[in-house]
Order: structure tokens, then C-alpha cells, then sequence
């Protein structure tokens, strides 16, 4: 308000900006706080794996409660097509069961308890499995449309191969669920998203290879800018350990690098799409939180949501 003032009296009347206004002024400008990029939407990974049991109702659900802005989920198919909340490729690593998703029906996925494997720790380092005595159930995707808020938006992670009968299934309940709005989706591979990407009421992310190679070009191109389409949402993490691979005619030379993907100028290059948005994976600590938010990226992927939630109101 005191900036306001001296700016609107030396509007009307110049002669009364004197040297020891002119320093009010100076002096007001520099002891304000610098401003802050807007604080980045929260997406739960996995439902909030680091909370609470990965993909399950219970934990999608606190994620809520934990300020979470975006809810992700990691979906595969049962073998008799429904699809499903997980995210290994056996259910061994999770449950008290094992088998690979796609052989097991979904009667036996839901009979194993999808927290079984999920620990906590004291501040001795004494590891604890709260789950073992209270089971919790592997969720449909159905299940999750229908339990959570029709308002949250949904990213999901499409996980297993072959990606027809996936898709497909996947596809079937969205339309039959009218989540088609609601729901976004994801894939490491570049044929699952393009074959959802039939569907006319689809939305996909840009694919992953489609993203890296764009940063790797600007990385090595002098910084050439090739932004995305309109409307694409880009995701890839933060930071991330690559291998750059030099073909010799009598073999090849490796070097291993620390990737910082997300630079102002690729962000700049990104968001000169149109409505383009850019989400980072592998936000979990402090320090990432800071350079994401300085950075100006729209969405962070969290294990953690209470953590991101005890940081954002740290920055208020």
C-alpha cells in the first residue's frame, strides 16, 4: 500500500517526489519479499505409496485428506479382464500371494492382501507391518472411479503387456463409468498410449520417449525448442541417472550422467505450447519441492503427499 501511495502522488503532483521520498520509495522496493512461483498441484503416486499401502482405496482416499490435488494410479488386467489397482508385475512383491496379475483371476486378487508387505519404521530403525492384522483389498479400477470425489482429476498408469486387452477393459469402464473427463493416461510404453489414444474422449500424456527425446535435443542442439501440441500434459522425473551412448566403428563409448531434465529453458520451450502443462516425477524431498516450484512446473508426483502437504503450508 505505501508503494501505491507515493506512485499515485507522483502522478498528481511530481514536485512533491523529493530526494527523501524517492529513498522511501527505494527503500520499500528493496525490503520487499521476492515474489514466489505459485505452488505446483500435488499428484499421489501410486495412491500415496509412501503413506499407506500403494493403490488402494484407504490410501487414495488419506492422500485426499493429505492435501493430494491429483490422484495417480497404476492399473493392470486380471485374467478374466478386469481391470485392476497394482502396480509389479507379481503380486509377490506387494501381497501374501504370487503370480503375475494377468494370470490370476480377480476373485484371487482380492482375496490377498495387498498391504502385506507395506512396513513402517520407528525412530529406533524397528521395522513394523500394521497391514498383517488389518488386510486391505486390491480395488478394480470401477471400484476407485466410484469411491472417489468425481472432482479429483485421475492419472493413470497403464502397466502391462500385451496393451490390447488392457486397453480395451480399460477403456470399457471408463465409458461405462462416464469418467472419460475425469481420467488421464500415462504409459512407459509408446503403443499402450497409442492405442488409447484411439478412443475419440481420450487423453493421453505425451509419450515418454516423445519428451525425453525432446529435452535431449535441446540439451544437445544448443538449446533448439520444439514445443509439444496443444493441450499436452509432459512428464517425466526431476532428476534422473542416464546413460549417453557414443558409437564407434570398433564399439562404443558410455558415459554415465546425472540428468537435470527440467531447466528454465526447457520449461520456457514446453509452455510455449499452447496449454501444454509439465508434471516432474520423484518429488520427495525439501529440496526437490524448492527447484520444482522455482522452476514453475504445474504438477509434482509425490510417494508422499502428507510430506508435500507439510511443506506447502511451510511456504504460505
Amino acid at each position: 500500500m505505501q508503494m501505491k501511495s507515493f506512485l499515485f502522488a507522483a502522478s498528481f503532483a511530481p514536485q512533491m517526489l523529493a530526494t527523501a521520498g524517492l529513498s522511501l520509495l527505494l527503500a520499500a522496493c528493496q525490503s520487499a519479499a521476492p515474489l514466489m512461483p505459485p505452488q505446483p498441484l500435488v499428484a499421489a503416486h501410486r495412491g500415496g505409496t509412501g503413506d499407506g499401502p500403494e493403490n488402494t482405496l484407504p490410501s487414495l482416499q488419506a492422500s485426499l485428506k493429505n492435501g493430494a490435488d491429483l490422484l495417480w494410479m497404476t492399473v493392470q488386467v486380471s485374467r478374466d479382464g478386469v481391470p485392476v489397482l497394482y502396480r509389479p508385475a507379481d503380486v509377490a512383491a506387494l501381497t501374501d500371494g504370487k503370480g503375475a496379475v494377468n494370470t490370476l483371476t480377480l476373485a484371487q486378487l482380492q482375496a490377498l492382501n495387498a498391504g502385506y508387505q507395506y512396513s513402517e519404521s520407528d525412530t529406533a530403525g524397528t521395522k513394523t507391518y500394521p497391514y498383517r492384522q488389518q488386510p486391505v483389498m486390491m480395488p478394480t479400477l470401477r471400484a476407485a472411479l466410484r469411491s472417489l470425489p468425481v472432482a479429483t482429476p485421475l492419472l493413470i498408469d497403464l502397466k502391462q503387456l500385451p496393451a490390447e486387452p488392457l486397453v480395451t477393459a480399460v477403456a470399457n469402464v471408463v465409458e461405462q463409468e462416464h469418467a472419460w473427463q475425469r481420467v488421464r493416461f500415462y504409459s512407459t510404453d509408446a503403443e499402450v498410449l497409442a492405442l488409447m489414444a484411439r478412443y475419440a474422449h481420450a487423453q493421453v500424456f505425451e509419450s515418454r520417449d516423445a519428451t525425453r527425446e525432446r529435452l535431449v535435443r535441446m540439451a544437445f542442439n544448443g538449446g533448439a525448442c520444439e514445443p509439444p501440441a496443444a493441450g499436452v500434459w509432459a512428464g517425466i522425473e526431476l532428476v534422473r541417472k542416464v546413460s549417453v551412448v557414443e558409437k564407434f566403428t570398433l564399439g562404443e563409448g558410455v558415459s554415465e550422467v546425472t540428468a537435470h531434465w527440467w531447466t528454465p529453458a526447457a520449461l520456457q520451450c514446453f509452455r510455449s505450447g499452447k496449454a501444454v502443462k509439465v508434471m516432474v516425477f520423484g518429488v520427495d524431498s525439501e529440496a526437490a519441492y524448492r527447484e520444482a516450484q522455482q522452476l514453475g512446473v504445474d504438477v509434482v508426483m509425490t510417494d508422499s503427499p502428507a510430506r508435500m502437504n507439510a511443506l506447502r503450508k511451510m511456504s504460505r
